[in-house]
């Protein structure tokens, strides 16, 4: 971990960064020697007053002006050492923070799926703060407080003899000792405190995002009952914690204060003999009550540093968590120079090896048509548009747009040439004009507004008391779900890719706006070769092609009416929704005759 960090406190090609490290360490060295003169300053002092024949004479004042300067000395090296590294500290948390950031938009689908976004967001705040923790304090806390152990010690042993220095070292080593072993014994109530934390955030974030459907089913109670275990579980971790860090606390007082009587009855026995005078006494209790202070937050730094630790581990596993997609060396763009043609090979694919998801699935589609593909659910209608979009990558047989294998082209250039209109919309927490935006953040506003016209949701819009600057809400909620796939038709449209895929774009709404909506997918994917993964057979029938997928198998395929006439499962499925639709219309029709 520490070898990781190290790059950011000396960074490569920033030679301003460099002298500020430099600076802070030259800072440290003066700002320690600085801190040792000071007792010997009080010892000449005090001796000097006690031989003095007067109250105050020449010498004793300029060694008092000494004595408050050193102490000013050491205070302003330690506040221009914090300023002067407080830029190299910012950004080394800055750039760690962005490259976990883009390593998580590099993992793959099923990372984003198995993981609960409350956990992951718990465990990078958590990290980013060890982390300037850990940058702060490894340099400018143990560092220096080892090198005025170092000089105290230099100085007690040639002014005085190897009691002293021996008494100091024994004291500091069975403190450090004392500290290493409990604060060892500690991180597993830290590691099992940060594992409850994240886990009652996780459910509080979950629940929160599904307000709705906990509104729908009246389990606000059985919320709070799961939120409350986890808390229960961390309320249980931090106490045994607090509880160790008590037994810490008090032995290290205990250490402390033993060597403090062991170095004065040295020094009161040399006094006694006349071998030391009182401003030896002084300057022993003193240094002994100097070191107390760093040891004490050497003790407290060590603490953190482990609990930083533990909080920085979990952020760069996430970090070492290898992406499952990945581009190959020196792999070139994709170059769509035929329309974007594309062509699945003898595809097979499977989440899981024990369960198949697509075997051997052949088709292509033209450049500027539409091919449909239909069939029940759990057939892998979904997973072909996630192949396509090179969310995952195939385990047999090959995917081509123009002839190019997708895994032999950049994933970006793939995904630019790509425009998907999905199921279930998200749409960021932000305003209409930035979520139509996202398809093309640099487009200007004539090219926005043309998009939701081409979408039919500029009226809308414009209706709108504070128009394209209106708030959608967590995940566009203010919005209704036709509003949302009109959104996220406009942002495909900015975009102006060469192939568009249309997941499910209308499953969810109502026969009204799903007809409206489709009117506005026909225009969009005029000259577009589209894919097109429907429920309702309804919106399919203008494809060029259909195919009939069912158990990871395409088992018809053909146009609309070759596959009625052909009575296989296409005509099946199509009888069965159009008695439903019967149905529903003419409960339709009797619902309105009873209201009139």
């Amino acid at each position: 971990m520490l070898r990781h960090l190290s790059p950011h406190l000396w960074p490569r090609h920033e030679p301003e960064l460099r002298l500020r490290v430099l600076a802070a360490l030259a800072l440290i060295v003066a700002g320690k020697l600085a801190t040792v003169a000071i007792p010997l300053i009080y010892k000449q002092a005090v001796d000097a007053l006690s031989l003095a024949a007067q109250p105050l004479v020449l010498v004793p004042v300029a060694l008092i002006i000494f004595y408050g300067l050193a102490r000013v000395a050491a205070q302003a090296a330690g506040e221009l050492r914090e300023l002067v590294f407080a830029k190299v500290a910012q950004r080394a948390i800055r750039r760690i923070a962005l490259e976990v950031f883009r390593h998580l938009h590099a993992l793959s689908l099923r990372f984003h799926l198995e993981r609960q976004t409350g956990g992951l967001s718990r465990s990078i705040e958590r990290g980013t703060t060890g982390i300037e923790y850990l940058l702060s304090f490894t340099l400018f806390n143990i560092g220096p407080t080892l090198l005025e152990i170092l000089l105290v010690s230099a100085i007690l042993w040639r002014r005085y003899d190897a009691r002293f220095m021996l008494a100091t070292l024994a004291t500091i080593v069975a403190y450090v000792a004392w500290t290493i072993g409990i604060t060892q014994w500690r991180v597993r109530f830290r590691r099992e405190m940060n594992e409850r934390d994240g886990e009652a955030n996780a459910r509080a974030i979950d629940s929160l995002l599904n307000y709705e459907t906990v509104k729908y089913f009246s389990n606000e109670a059985h919320e709070a009952r799961r939120f409350d275990l986890a808390k229960q579980a961390f309320e249980r971790a931090a106490v045994r914690s607090q509880t160790s860090l008590s037994l810490l606390n008090l032995g290290q007082g205990l250490i402390i204060s033993s060597g403090l009587v062991l170095m004065m009855i040295l020094a009161g026995a040399g006094v006694a003999q006349h071998r030391l005078t009182v401003g030896d006494f002084v300057l022993v209790n003193s240094y002994l009550l100097q070191l107390y202070q760093p040891l004490n937050i050497l003790g407290m730094v060590y603490r953190n540093i482990k609990q930083s630790l533990i909080d920085v581990e979990a952020m760069y596993r996430l970090l070492h968590e290898p992406a499952e997609v990945e581009d190959r060396a020196g792999a070139p763009e994709l170059v769509v120079a035929r329309g974007g043609r594309v062509r699945f090979e003898r595809v097979s694919f499977a989440y899981d090896p024990r369960r198949p998801i697509l075997d051997e699935v052949s088709f292509e589609v033209p450049a500027g048509q539409t091919v449909a593909i239909v069939g029940p659910s759990g057939g892998g209608k979904s997973t072909i548009a996630r192949l396509l979009f090179r969310f995952y990558d195939v385990t047999g047989g090959s995917i081509e747009i123009d002839g190019q294998d997708l895994r032999d082209v950049t994933q970006g250039s793939l995904r630019r040439a790509i425009g998907v209109v999905p199921q279930d919309t998200v749409l960021f927490n932000d305003t209409i004009r930035y979520n139509i935006a996202y398809g093309r953040p640099d487009a200007s506003e004539a090219e926005i507004i043309e998009a939701a016209r081409l979408a039919r949701i500029h009226d809308f819009v414009a209706r709108l008391p504070d128009g394209y600057e209106t708030r959608v809400g967590e995940r566009g909620l203010k919005l209704s779900g036709g509003e949302k796939q009109r959104v996220a038709i406009a942002r495909v449209i900015l975009k102006a890719p060469a192939i568009l895929i249309f997941d499910e774009a209308t499953s969810a709404l109502d026969s009204a706006t799903e007809q409206e909506i489709q009117a506005s997918l026909r225009q969009v994917s005029t000259d577009h070769t589209t894919v097109v993964i429907a429920h309702r057979l309804s919106t399919v029938v203008d494809a060029d092609e259909i195919l009939v997928l069912d158990h990871g198998r395409i088992i018809e395929r053909g146009r609309h009416g070759e596959l009625l006439r052909l009575g296989g499962a296409y005509a099946a499925m199509w009888a069965r929704q159009r008695r439903a639709a019967e149905r529903e219309a003419a409960l339709a029709e009797i619902a309105a005759e009873i209201q009139d």
